[in-house]
This record gives structure tokens, C-alpha cells and sequence, in this order.
């Protein structure tokens, strides 16, 4: 029965990853602010651009792997830390760079951090309030409080930490392909380089929000749910568990993770023996919450709040609502549903999950089913395929407005505390940023193309090692079927696209040039 649900999963995942190839090969996600403004665009595929860009990352690729397998006859205590701190001196360049300045959302829990910390100012709390609204980002409000009062008040500061748990996510994404492919004869540098510059990682710590922190936490939990199974430790539970609760504070995703850890665990119930079993899924599910209930409490017994935060906040269906839009198949529906919870319900919560509820009903009824497929579609392949995690905005920047007032979205795509040669190069929509969105955009569809080489090949010799990371993936496409969407939003699975990629990869070029060990590496997994 396990190996039935293992394979199951695993093919569920490979038809999206091949309606995802497939459907690259007609149509181009893109967001370019500059051209288009803060909207998603779907259009035809260009392949006087798409094929060089496939065959120019491919040859790349494999002179990469090459040169990363001479490293094997180093030892991890040498190789590790060198990649690591090159990444890290990558990054802080980058963001030296590209000095962006915070925009939108990451703007206001800055203020509300520097309020707080400089006069007290805890009114955002009050009804229509950024926070009375949107109580979750509390957190990450809390966490830039902590770091203004601790260190210099500098976006540097703020970024060079973001650095920090980056650089985490690259050495977790090297411990997770260690511990799925344990097997290995090789010591495996190459998936370690390949995170540790892997381009939205890098541009991404530009963004001062909670992005990068919950994505380092929640591939830590992975990582210590993987021991756990193995090692069958309760301290790699705790420590997991720990890592969860955190990764689900900074960004309300880690659900996801947790019922994915829950199954996963479930599924090596024979292993890991009943007693264990319930209680591992315990420790998960009572440290889950425990952030966000002391929050709560210090809040309330502070008098910062008389009632549970999120008593009055913005209900889950207001996201619901904005994940069905026809025009813009679920993406931000430039503040319609806002304003149902605003103005029509007065920032009541009850109230406006009513609206909402009738919203999404007449929205259904309307629609026809073929106009329901389609968007439905087009969400999936836009989230999915954009591959670039929105970077273009969030991480390079723009100084100038004029390129985007093309766009119908207006406004600054993230300006510059200061200029300099290389922001004017890639100013707008320039041939240098449309190229390097390209680049990260091909190498997206690339990493799909060797994920799919690895899921059949896990098929065809039943070997379902990376079950783990599966059914995290599968958690974040359900579920952004139904929500609103952003392509960013889906950032904290890069690090297990990474690893299946990179192992896809391997055993295409371990076939193709029949290198040894190959054969004997699958039998000995089927036996």
C-alpha cells in the first residue's frame, strides 16, 4: 500500500511538471514591470530567443558539472565553507549594486517597525489599521523592530541578515540532496554551487519582507524531518518542529509543510514504529502555534490589543476571492476585494467573509466551465512558469517611473538609494535586464525538464526517495490553485526544485555518457 501511495504522488507531480514543460513550449510567463506593470502576462513563446538561451545553459551546465566533479578529491570541511562564503560575498556585491529601497508592502512594516521602536506607536493595531487588517505580518514587523533596535538603522543591516538565512537555505538545500540520495559514491558539489548562486536567491535578499527568513526555516524543517525518519532522534523532531513553527510565523504557509510532514512520516509508520509515529505528529502540531499564541498574549496583557489580533482581521476568503478573477486569472485584483472588507464590511471579519462567500459564489455561477478551465489554467501555468519569482521587481529595481507607465500597473518597480553604471544598464526594459530575465526564465523550464527525467526514472525503478519533497510541492500547487497568486509566492520551494532538478540532471548526464556506477546504483536501490 505504501509503494502504491509513494507512486501515486509521484505521478501526480509528473503530470503537472509535463503540463508545465509542455505548456512552455507555446506560451511565455512574464512579469516585467516595465513593459507590462504589476500584472501577469501570458504570450507566445519566442523561440528565435527560447532555444540559444536553452542550448547556451545546457552547454553551461554540463561544462559546470564537469568542472564541480573534480572537486570530489576535496574534502566537505574545505569545499563547503568556500562556496558558501563566495556565495555570501555574491550577494552583499549585489545588493551594494542594486541598492533598492523598500516598496509596497515591505515600505509599511518598515514604518510600523521604526514607529514602534522610535515613538511607541502601536495604532496600526486599530480598526482599519495596517495591522488590524493584516495581523500576520506582525512578525516580520517584530523581527525589523528587534533588528533597528539592535543594530544601525540601515537598509544594509536588514539585507545582510536576509543574507544570512540565504545562505542558510543553500547549505539546507545541500544536507536535503544528502540525505535523499545518501547513495551517491560522489560527494555531490555541484547541487551546492547551483544553490549557492542560483540568481532570485541571490536578487531576492533585496526584498525586506518575510520571504527569505520563512523559506531558510522551512527548508531547515525539512531537513530535520528527513533525519527524524532516518534516525528515528527526538531531538530532530523537536528541532524541526521548532523550525516549522518559526517558518509558519514569518509566512502562514507552513501548514502546507506540516501536513506534508505529517504524511511523510505516516507513510514510514513501519520504520519509525507506531509510538513514535504519534507522538512526532504531536510535538509538530503543539509547537506549530506556539509564536503566534505568545504573541497574542503579550500583545493583549501589554494592552497593545484588548481582543485576539485576529479577531477582526481580513478573512481567508478575501484571498479566495482574488484567486478567481477571469481577466487576471487570481492575481492581485487591484483592490476589489479590499474594498469589499473596507468599505462594505467596515473591517468587520464576520461580515465580510459573508460578502465574500456570496462574491466567490456569484463569481462561480457566472462563470462558464470552459472560462473556469481556462483561468484555472492559465493560473497554474503563469504561478509555475514565470520562473523568475518576480526578481524584476523585487530584486533588481527600477529608478525611473517612465518605463512603467507603459504598464497599466503605474507607479515605481522598487527605486535606488543611489545609481550607478550597472542600475543604468539594466534600466527599464533594457536588452541587459530582458536578458537576464530570459536566462532565469530558461533555466526555470530547464530545471522542470530534469525534474520530469528524475520522477519517471523514480518510477520506472521504484525508487521514491524524494517522497518528502513531493508532496511539499504538490501542497503549494493545491493550494495556490485557490489563493490569490504571485509567482513569488511560491519561493519557498525553489530549494526542492534545486535538489530534484539537479539530481535529474545527474542521471542524464551519468546515462549519456554511461558513466559507471549508474546501473549498479539503481539495482542496488531496487533490491
Amino acid at each position: 500500500m505504501s509503494k502504491v501511495l509513494h507512486k501515486s504522488f509521484y505521478l501526480i507531480l509528473l503530470v503537472f511538471v509535463a503540463v508545465f514543460i509542455a505548456s512552455s513550449l507555446l506560451v511565455r510567463a512574464q512579469y516585467n514591470y516595465a513593459l507590462y506593470g504589476d500584472n501577469p502576462i501570458l504570450g507566445m513563446q519566442q523561440w528565435s530567443i527560447f532555444l540559444p538561451v536553452i542550448l547556451l545553459l545546457l552547454g553551461s551546465g554540463v561544462g559546470l558539472y564537469a568542472l564541480c566533479l573534480k572537486l570530489d578529491k576535496y574534502s566537505p570541511k574545505v569545499v563547503i565553507p568556500i562556496v558558501l562564503l563566495c556565495s555570501l560575498v555574491i550577494q552583499i556585491i549585489i545588493i551594494f549594486v542594486f541598492p533598492r529601497v523598500p516598496t509596497d508592502d515591505s515600505q509599511t512594516v518598515l514604518s510600523l517597525a521604526m514607529n514602534m521602536l522610535y515613538d511607541q506607536d502601536y495604532s496600526s493595531f486599530e480598526t482599519g489599521g495596517y495591522l488590524h487588517m493584516f495581523p500576520f505580518n506582525y512578525s516580520i514587523v517584530l523581527y525589523l523592530k528587534t533588528l533597528l533596535y539592535l543594530f544601525p538603522d540601515n537598509y544594509l543591516v536588514i539585507k545582510l541578515f536576509n543574507i544570512l538565512f540565504s545562505t542558510l537555505t543553500t547549505f539546507m538545500i545541500y544536507l536535503i540532496y544528502k540525505q535523499v540520495n545518501d547513495r551517491s559514491t560522489e560527494r555531490d558539489y555541484g547541487v551546492l554551487i547551483f544553490a549557492a548562486t542560483y540568481l532570485p536567491s541571490l536578487f531576492l535578499n533585496n526584498l525586506i519582507y518575510n520571504d527569505v527568513i520563512a523559506t531558510a526555516f522551512l527548508t531547515s524543517c525539512l531537513y530535520f524531518v528527513l533525519r527524524f525518519v532516518r534516525e528515528k532522534s527526538w531531538k530532530t523532531i523537536v528541532i524541526a518542529a521548532v523550525f516549522l513553527a518559526m517558518g509558519n510565523y514569518f509566512r502562514s504557509i507552513g501548514v502546507i509543510v506540516l501536513i506534508a510532514a505529517i504524511i511523510y512520516i505516516l507513510l514510514n509508520l513501519r520504520s519509525i514504529g507506531m509510538k513514535k509515529v504519534i507522538i512526532s505528529i504531536g510535538v509538530l502540531g503543539m509547537l506549530f502555534n506556539v509564536p503566534t499564541w505568545t504573541q497574542n498574549a503579550v500583545l493583549q496583557s501589554s494592552g497593545v490589543v484588548s481582543e485576539s489580533v485576529g479577531e477582526n482581521a481580513a478573512p481567508v476568503y478575501m484571498w479566495l476571492n482574488m484567486g478567481i478573477n477571469l481577466e487576471r486569472f487570481g492575481f492581485w485584483d487591484n483592490m476589489e476585494s479590499y474594498q469589499i472588507y473596507q468599505r462594505q464590511a467596515n473591517y468587520n471579519k464576520a461580515e465580510s467573509a459573508t460578502l465574500f462567500k456570496q462574491e466567490i459564489s456569484n463569481k462561480l455561477s457566472e462563470a462558464s466551465a470552459s472560462d473556469l478551465v481556462q483561468m484555472y489554467y492559465k493560473k497554474i501555468i503563469w504561478t509555475w512558469t514565470e520562473g523568475t519569482y518576480q526578481m524584476d521587481r523585487y530584486g533588481i529595481g527600477n529608478e525611473s517611473s517612465l518605463g512603467a507607465g507603459r504598464g497599466r500597473g503605474g507607479g515605481i518597480a522598487g527605486s535606488y538609494s543611489y545609481t550607478n553604471a550597472i542600475t543604468e544598464l539594466l534600466q527599464g526594459d533594457s536588452a541587459y535586464r530582458t536578458g537576464l530575465l530570459w536566462i532565469v526564465y530558461v533555466m526555470n523550464f530547464l530545471m522542470y525538464c530534469f525534474i520530469f527525467i528524475r520522477l519517471v526514472g523514480g518510477i520506472r525503478h521504484k525508487r521514491y526517495d524524494e517522497v518528502s519533497l513531493i508532496l511539499v510541492i504538490l501542497g503549494f500547487i493545491g493550494f495556490y490553485i485557490l489563493w490569490e497568486i504571485k509567482s513569488r509566492y511560491i519561493y519557498p520551494v525553489y530549494p526542492l526544485l534545486v535538489v530534484l532538478s539537479y539530481m535529474g540532471f545527474k542521471d542524464t548526464y551519468d546515462f549519456i555518457l554511461h558513466r559507471k556506477g549508474t546501473l549498479e546504483k539503481y539495482s542496488l536501490r531496487k533490491r
